[in-house]
Order: structure tokens, then C-alpha cells, then sequence
């Protein structure tokens, strides 16, 4: 059932969505008329509700991507489509405790925080302070505030978290200026991630992951292409989101104190190769 000040999805027929809060007492106004939300509190999610003027809203609980699509923002914002895999691959589960590096408007932070819990723990770390202002007041509207924390600094001259974190993800210009300090902080085998949109910064980040304690490193990209939903006319929609950003993944290692053989190297090399293989020929069974 709708209550009083939950978050709500509110979608027109054109598709137009909407998040909004219920509150006892007020509207949601529309070109297309207001709805009161004391007829909206008590009817269970999935209602449709017509406004003053006839028009229907379907309301639904909104989900993390649709939080993300419409969060209050100043800056790009980390696509679901790109955070739900970064999730994944850092390894993320309730009582994680993760770094962030460059909030933004927290895009990528409510998508931490939902994927941590209660138990978890965000720290996120960023040089200016409006975006910090913004991400506070974007994870306070939609109830995760408590588990992030937020700090003003500059990731170059390390990173001021109180303790050990499971993973590591950079979202900056110049990430590779921050390997090091991240690995400072990171777990032995934790993991990082961060997200650049060329290929020149890619290469900058790998030669400086090399040169730090990492390895099992990765650089990926995803794509999605939505299709219209007509059973009759099943098609490719006319837009789509294509290339967001080049995403690398890679493990805090602890290399050996004499170096490494060059038959050990390669072995290692080999190791790392066969083991993405294996993981290109599993997705292709499942499909």
C-alpha cells in the first residue's frame, strides 16, 4: 500500500515519469491537472489514478535505476546500465565498506548505498564541494544518507577514510593520479573499478595499475539496445544508449618481494589470459 512520505513513480501515457514524495495535505500538480495524495495514500502500488482533468498516472515504487535516471544532478551521472555491472564486479553485498572517488551528483552513490545496506558502509570522497552538497541532499530525499559519509578532499593527496576498504572505484578525470592512494586503502585483494570516457586515459590508468600492486586487470564496455515493447511490431527503438565510458576492473595483489622470473611471469600472464577465456566460453553456454 502507498503511504504517507513514501517515494513514488509517476508515469503518464506519453511515458513521462515522475519521482515524487507523498505527503498528506498536498498535490501532485501537472500540466494535465493535480492529483491529491490523500486519495492516493492507502491504494496499493501499480494503481492508476486520474487526475483533476482525466488524465491517468500509473504509481509504482521506484527502483534503483529509475532513482538514478532522476536524481537532481550538475553533472553526468554513472548510467544503470554501467553501475548494476560495477556492482557486480567490486564485489559489492550488504556490510561491504566502499570508497568512492568523485561523487558527482551521486548517481553512482545510490547505487553503493543500496547495494551495501544499513550494515555497510560509503565513503565518498570528492574535491568540490557542491557536489558534495548536491549527493547529501539526493541520498537524504530518498532515505540513504546514513549509511554514506562524505568528505572534502583531494584524492592526490590520499584518501581520509577511517579504516580498510573492500573496494575502490575512481570517478575522475585523471584517475590514474590516484592509484596508488587507493591502493593505500584497499584491502589485500579487494577491488577496483573506475570509469573513463577515451582511450588515451584508459592508457594512462593501466600503466599506472601496472606500476602499483595490482593485477587480473580488465577494460570492458557495455552496450544496450532497448527495443519497442509491440508484439506486433518488434523492433530496435530509435535511439539508443551506446558508449557511456571504458570501464576497468582490477585486484589488489601483493607482489613478491625479489622480482619475478620471467618463466614465473609468464605463467602468471598465462594464468590471467586462460582465466578470461574461461569466462568468455561460460557466457557463451549460457546464452
Amino acid at each position: 500500500m502507498i503511504q504517507d512520505q513514501d517515494l513514488a513513480y509517476v508515469i503518464d501515457l506519453r511515458e513521462k515519469a515522475h519521482i515524487i514524495k507523498i505527503e498528506a495535505g498536498r498535490k501532485f500538480e501537472t500540466h494535465h491537472g493535480f492529483i491529491l495524495f490523500d486519495a492516493v495514500i492507502g491504494k496499493p502500488w501499480g494503481s492508476i489514478l486520474h487526475s483533476s482533468l482525466g488524465h491517468p498516472y500509473l504509481f509504482v515504487q521506484p527502483g534503483t535505476a529509475d532513482l538514478i535516471r532522476h536524481i537532481k544532478r550538475s553533472s553526468q551521472v554513472i548510467f544503470p546500465k554501467d553501475s548494476a555491472y560495477i556492482l557486480m564486479r567490486l564485489n559489492l553485498r550488504p556490510g561491504s565498506r566502499v570508497l568512492e572517488s568523485g561523487c558527482g551528483s551521486g548517481g553512482l552513490t545510490l547505487a553503493l548505498a543500496t547495494a551495501v545496506g544499513r550494515e555497510g558502509r560509503v565513503y565518498s570522497q570528492e574535491i568540490r564541494e557542491d557536489f558534495i552538497a548536491l549527493t547529501k541532499r539526493n541520498m537524504q530525499r530518498i532515505g540513504l544518507a546514513e549509511q554514506c559519509t562524505f568528505i572534502h578532499g583531494d584524492g592526490t593527496q590520499g584518501f581520509q577514510v577511517p579504516e580498510k576498504v573492500d573496494a575502490v572505484f575512481l570517478d575522475m578525470p585523471e584517475p590514474q593520479t590516484c592509484v596508488k592512494q587507493a591502493r593505500a586503502v584497499l584491502n589485500d585483494g579487494g577491488f577496483f573499478g573506475s570509469l573513463v570516457p577515451t582511450t588515451n586515459q584508459v592508457q594512462e590508468l593501466l600503466r599506472a595499475l601496472h606500476e602499483a600492486d595490482f593485477g587480473l586487470i580488465d577494460v570492458e564496455e557495455i552496450i544496450t539496445r532497448n527495443y519497442k515493447t509491440v508484439a506486433d511490431r518488434l523492433r530496435p527503438r530509435d535511439r539508443m544508449i551506446a558508449h557511456t565510458g571504458y570501464l576497468i576492473f582490477a585486484r589488489a595483489v601483493i607482489k613478491p618481494e625479489m622480482p619475478i622470473e620471467p618463466a614465473v611471469g609468464e605463467v602468471i600472464a598465462d594464468i590471467e589470459e586462460k582465466s578470461s577465456e574461461l569466462e568468455a566460453e561460460s557466457g557463451s553456454e549460457l546464452e
